[in-house]
This record gives structure tokens, C-alpha cells and sequence, in this order.
């Protein structure tokens, strides 16, 4: 038996407003830890007015701290991503003024409600009222199958069949997405939206095939078919509606397309004008709509000229090998006659760019299961120089024939037929390199797809082939959250990101769990039991 405390020795009584402070700020194991790590090392005075761990914990216990959890959680939350964006901004202002030189930078926001301080205090309010209402539908379900609601049931049937339904709590908490309303009804909205009806559809996928749906499918049956359609609406888009494409994909091929577009030559006089890459694929766009026009080499034609609108491509096309005889390829490659050659070379020198890239990459990417490596050296590298492998024939392959598409429909079409359309087609060829990736390239496909939804919503709102609801974004990220969460409900496993997983518990007021190593857990201390 432990002996009683010397009189005086007791800890003090929780202050009321302290006592509220506390409670909606840190538990008792991190005030624990505050207390051994700041108070236990101050002076007395101080040790003497803070209570205890023990007394904390007692007064913590006394009361049910779910709501004050969720409400400490959502605080955190709040704080975390606002003081993130304000940070990625600070990063912003920082490359602008080093690209800029000072000149013309990004401007900022300083009101109390921009549109970053709206975006957190979105996803705080979505964390609250999901576990609010987590636990709300699941004790109402709990007191409505009681016998002693009987005659409610019987009075209600069928509100009482829905309220009732297994799934009843994790579709009602998904109405706590409507949260994603007060962030402003722009890019960073539109972009949650999409991710969640991605993956909402990628776990629903995940489900129905552990349920058995597709186990008779081809060999060739996966999500890399995605790919030609995605690929050929984001190189159309690439071309003729460049203020709907996403620019970060933009740049990442523009990076490693040297081959077909052309930058200034080192020796080129610096007061002689140069088109940028937006001005070559401009320039490309219009060729297209001129029904690609023939090209003459002012070399062999000393009065030939360009059509106006395509005048900025002069620099490039002017000294191009008199053997060519098409403009667009002029264009792209002005010095190599053979359209086959180029695409030869775009092959070999991309290639080892590529390679040394997702080299990079993936290796950081690897670092997390730095075990599985130390455990068996061997077989996991293996693994890791295929997947680079595959992954740079895909990008290469794909990125080389779009490029050279462009060439082969001017050999194949009529010059009316498909003017721009085919550019759709050719990125409709490019995608089908990802065959190559179809074992583990679903997250480079889903990223993909996420990006041609993005443009292709663009484009017919752009186009009027559809007119944009307002918080149309708002009921998708509803819907697909309540997808995700009833997957989440029947099958956990079909939730194939152990993240996800655990921010799915979190948002549940489990904790940051992972609900398949849990069970994998509890099965194993079974197994051991029954031996």
C-alpha cells in the first residue's frame, strides 16, 4: 500500500478557466510530458500552483473528453495547415524573388479571412463535425435498436431501417464534407473534389475485386487503360486550350522535350527575336488550324514566307533542311529531314534523362521501407531497378510518340481531315506505353486522370458545352467522402494506403491507427491463444 501524502503535499486545485484551457488544449499524457519537461524544472513557486499529472488525469476522468478531443483535434488542425500554406507562401515569395530579382512578386493576403485562413479553418470544421457526427448516428443507432424503441420502429419504418443500417453512422458523418463550403470556391476546392472521387472510386474498385467481380478479366484489364483517353485530352488541351491544362505536367514534358521543341541556340545573337516554348506550341496550334500548310525553304524560295500567324516560328523554320516539305515539321525538327530519325534520337537521349530522374525519385521514395532492404538487399533492389525501368520506357514512350504523332498523321491524313483532332489521337498512341507500368503504375494513372478531369471540366465550362454548379465541387467531395468512409466500413483492406487508413480513423476519433494492423494484430494474438 502506498502511503498517504503528507499534509500540504496534496496538488492544488485546477483554476476553473485554467482547468478549460487545459482540457481543450493538450491530454493527459502531453500534459504529462509539458509538465516533466517545464513545470518539474521551474522554481517552486511555480511547481506548487500547477497541478499534478495525476491530478489532471483524475480531472480528466471525471468527465467524457470526446467532444474536447475532437475539438483539441480540430485546433491542431487549423493550426497546422494554416501555419503550412503560410510557410509553401513564404517559399513562393522566396523563388519569385529570386527568379525576379525583387520585381513583381507574388502578392499577399493579410486579411483575417483570405483564403488560407478559409481553407483551414474548412478542414478544422470537417474533422469536428465528422467526429461529432461519427458518434452522434452511432449512439442513435444504438438507442434505436434498444427494445425499448420498438414502438418508434413500428411508427416508422423505414426511417427507422435507415437510421438503423450498419452504414448508417459512416454515411452520416460524411455529411460534415459540406465543412469543404466555407474554403473559397476555387482551384484548391475543385482539386480536393477530384482527388476524393478518385480515390472513392479507386476503393470502391478495390472492393468489388476482393468481393470476386473481375476474377475472370484478361490478363491485359487494369487501369492503364485509362491512359490513352487521359493523354489524349491532356495534349489537346496542351495545344489549343493551354489556360485549362495544368502547368506543373506542362513543364515536366516541356523539361525533356529538347529533341522537338527547340531552345535558343548559345551562339544566336541576343538582340535577334527567339520563340519561348508557349510561342512554338502556339505555333504548332495555328499550323493546325491552317490545315498544315507545305513548307517552302526560303533557302530554295528566297521569297518564301509564313503565314502572319505563325510568323514568330520564322527563326526556327527559315534555315530547315530544304528536304522537308511539311511545316510542322519544319517546326520540330528543322534540321533532321527523316521524321523516323527524330524519334529515334528524342528515344536515346531521353531515356537516360529519364532514368537518372525517377532514379532520384524512387529512391527517396523507397527510403520508408529502408527494412525490407536490409532484410533481403537482393530481391528488393531488383525490384526497384525494374520499376525504374518500366516507368522510363512508359514516360519516354509515351512523351517521344505524342511528339512524333504529329508527323505520322501528316504522312497518314489528308491535311483537312481531323486538323486538331489528331493531336488527340496521337496522345491516344502515347498512352498506350502504359501497358508497360500496369502492375504498380495505378498512382502515376490516378494523378493523370485527376489532371485531364481538371482540364477537361475546364474546358466545357470554357466552351459551354456545361455549365458549373455552384458547390457542385461541394456535393462530389460529399458523395465520395461517404463512399470512401462505407468501404472504409465494410472492407478496411480495400483502402490500399495505410495513410488514408489512419486518417480515415482519426477522423473517427480512433486515434492515428491503422485499422488492417490492428486486426492483423488482434488475429495473431488469437492464433497464439488457440496453440
Amino acid at each position: 500500500m502506498s502511503s498517504p501524502a503528507a499534509p500540504g503535499s496534496a496538488s492544488p486545485q485546477i483554476d476553473p478557466i485554467l482547468r478549460i484551457v487545459l482540457r481543450y488544449s493538450v491530454n493527459a499524457k502531453e500534459y504529462g510530458q509539458l509538465h516533466k519537461l517545464l513545470v518539474q524544472r521551474g522554481p517552486n513557486a511555480i511547481q506548487k500552483r500547477t497541478p499534478s499529472p495525476d491530478t489532471y488525469e483524475a480531472e480528466l476522468k471525471s468527465k467524457d473528453d470526446y467532444n474536447a478531443a475532437a475539438i483539441r483535434a480540430s485546433v491542431r488542425v487549423f493550426l497546422g495547415t494554416r501555419l503550412g500554406l503560410k510557410l509553401w507562401e513564404s517559399f513562393k515569395r522566396a523563388l519569385a524573388r529570386q527568379r525576379k530579382g525583387g520585381a513583381q512578386l507574388l502578392p499577399t493576403s493579410t486579411s483575417l479571412f483570405s483564403p488560407d485562413t478559409r481553407l483551414s479553418i474548412s478542414l478544422a470544421l470537417l474533422l469536428l463535425f465528422h467526429r461529432l457526427l461519427h458518434r452522434f448516428m452511432t449512439r442513435l443507432r444504438a438507442n434505436l435498436l434498444d427494445k425499448n424503441s420498438q414502438p418508434f420502429r413500428k411508427r416508422n419504418p423505414k426511417v427507422s431501417k435507415a437510421l438503423t443500417a450498419r452504414l448508417a453512422p459512416a454515411v452520416g458523418a460524411s455529411l460534415a464534407g459540406f465543412a469543404l463550403a466555407v474554403s473559397p470556391a476555387d482551384q484548391p476546392r475543385i482539386t480536393m473534389a477530384i482527388y476524393a472521387s478518385t480515390r472513392g472510386a479507386e476503393f470502391i474498385w478495390n472492393a468489388l475485386e476482393a468481393e470476386g467481380w473481375f476474377k475472370n478479366r484478361p490478363w491485359w484489364f487494369g487501369s492503364w487503360m485509362l491512359m490513352p483517353g487521359v493523354f489524349g485530352e491532356l495534349l489537346y488541351a496542351f495545344l489549343f486550350e493551354r489556360n485549362c491544362f495544368p502547368k506543373p505536367y506542362g513543364d515536366f514534358i516541356m523539361r525533356f522535350s529538347d529533341t522537338y521543341v527547340h531552345k535558343r541556340p548559345v551562339d544566336y545573337p541576343t538582340h535577334l527575336p527567339w520563340p519561348d516554348n508557349d510561342g512554338i506550341v502556339d505555333g504548332l496550334a495555328e499550323i493546325a488550324r491552317l490545315h498544315y500548310p507545305a513548307f517552302e525553304s526560303p533557302i530554295i524560295h528566297p521569297k518564301a514566307a509564313l503565314p502572319p500567324a505563325i510568323s514568330q516560328l520564322a527563326p526556327i523554320v527559315n534555315p530547315a533542311h530544304p528536304g522537308i516539305t511539311s511545316l510542322s515539321c519544319a517546326t520540330i525538327h528543322p534540321s533532321e529531314p527523316s521524321c523516323l530519325q527524330t524519334y529515334l534520337t528524342f528515344l536515346a537521349q531521353a531515356f537516360p534523362r529519364f532514368a537518372k530522374f525517377f532514379t532520384l525519385v524512387l529512391v527517396i521514395f523507397s527510403l520508408p521501407r529502408y527494412k525490407a532492404f536490409l532484410k533481403n538487399p537482393g530481391e528488393e533492389l531488383n525490384k526497384l531497378a525494374k520499376r525504374i525501368l518500366r516507368l522510363t520506357l512508359f514516360v519516354t514512350g509515351a512523351i517521344g510518340t505524342s511528339w512524333a504523332s504529329i508527323c505520322l498523321f501528316q504522312a497518314l491524313f489528308p491535311k483537312t481531315l481531323f486538323p486538331k483532332g489528331r493531336f488527340f489521337l496521337g496522345g491516344f498512341l502515347g498512352g498506350f506505353w502504359a501497358l508497360l507500368v500496369k502492375h504498380g503504375g495505378r498512382g502515376q494513372f490516378l494523378y493523370s486522370l485527376r489532371s485531364a478531369m481538371d482540364s477537361g471540366y475546364k474546358i466545357g465550362v470554357k466552351k459551354g458545352w456545361w455549365k458549373g454548379r455552384k458547390g457542385g465541387d461541394v456535393l462530389v467531395f460529399v458523395a465520395s467522402l461517404a463512399a470512401i468512409n462505407v468501404v472504409f466500413e465494410r472492407n478496411p483492406e480495400a483502402i490500399n494506403s495505410g495513410l488514408v487508413r489512419r486518417g480515415l480513423a482519426g477522423l473517427r476519433g480512433e486515434g492515428w491507427v491503422d485499422r488492417v494492423k490492428e486486426m492483423a494484430k488482434e488475429k495473431t494474438v488469437e492464433d497464439e491463444k488457440r496453440d
